[in-house]
């Protein structure tokens, strides 16, 4: 019981740092381009997570091609084109929108869990699931808001975001057991470099590295650093020990931490509604990490193969 307490902190502090890497994109994109942005993150990822993995493990580790293979598909999905999608929908609407969006994670990660990873939704995840779709939809009732073509592209892109974060998720789960946290974060990361790679090049040629400023270069860093390294790790430690379905209803920090973080550093506006949909959010968190009981526990672990 402790060892999933334990694993619930971890992906709620997890999903918390990728929200507010919503409200750092927002910034990020007033100076740099998205693709060179997302390569430097990576780059800085990519140097950390070598030398801690050669460190920790002492070698590198040897990953079968099917293994690898789904490591792939998860930095296709979950690296490369979530941030894709995440970025330039920034680019169309606020962080509290997106925020909102995001909000869907649990109720997408629940049906694919249960589609493709046969995981039984029991009647505490599901209560769980209700209560966070409950947030959603509380955060989703923005008064006053107009929408554009801007604004509705914008959010289509963040939907995209929203499912290409579900099946990184739900991808990782199926490898957890498989490969080291350590050694499937220094994976993300590297696929992530490769990927934007040929993209950033383009983008440097004609980008003038001077107008970049020292907080923009901070918020690299913090996006190297503690989006990707920190937030990995303790993702892939945390579904370790947690079925997807139950992962898929501790993402609801993500829209909970950008709702908040827009607020404070953004000033962008909050409402009654978002305040009251938050309060769902953590009532579906504490359902979730109630005792499960021995049948709810081996559910949980009940992973096709």
């Amino acid at each position: 019981m402790k060892q999933t307490i334990v694993a619930y902190i971890k992906i709620s502090l997890a999903m918390a740092i990728v929200g507010s890497s919503v409200v750092a994109g927002k910034l990020i994109l007033s100076s740099f381009p998205i693709f060179l942005a997302s390569e430097f993150r990576f780059i800085i990822a990519t140097l950390i997570l070598i030398p801690l993995l050669l460190w920790q493990e002492k070698r590198i580790p040897v990953i079968k091609p099917k293994v690898l293979f789904i490591l792939f598909l998860q930095a296709l999905t979950g690296v490369f084109l979530f941030n894709i999608f995440m970025l330039y929908g920034l680019k169309f609407t606020t962080a509290i929108e997106a925020g909102v969006i995001t909000s869907t994670l649990p109720a997408v990660i629940g049906v694919i869990s249960f589609l493709f990873l046969k995981e039984r939704l029991t009647m505490k995840k599901i209560t769980g699931i209700i209560f966070a779709v409950i947030g959603v939809l509380l955060m989703n009732m923005i008064s006053g808001g107009t929408s554009s073509v801007n604004s509705l592209l914008g959010n289509s892109l963040i939907l995209g975001a929203v499912l290409t974060e579900a099946l990184f998720i739900t991808l990782g789960k199926s490898v957890s057991s498989k490969v080291t946290p350590l050694a499937i974060s220094t994976m993300m990361s590297l696929f992530g470099l490769i990927l934007f790679l040929p993209f950033a090049i383009y983008e440097a040629r004609n980008f003038t590295f001077s107008t970049v400023g020292i907080m923009d270069w901070l918020n690299i860093l913090y996006f190297g650093v503690v989006i990707t390294v920190v937030a990995f790790l303790l993702m892939y430690q945390g579904l370790s020990k947690v079925s997807a379905s139950s992962a898929g209803v501790l993402t609801s920090m993500l829209p909970l931490s950008t709702v908040i973080l827009s607020f404070l550093i953004l000033k962008e506006e909050i409402l009654f509604s978002h305040v009251l949909g938050m309060l769902f959010v953590l009532a579906a968190i504490f359902i979730l990490s109630k005792e499960s009981t021995p049948e709810e526990k081996e559910s949980e672990t009940a992973i096709s193969p």
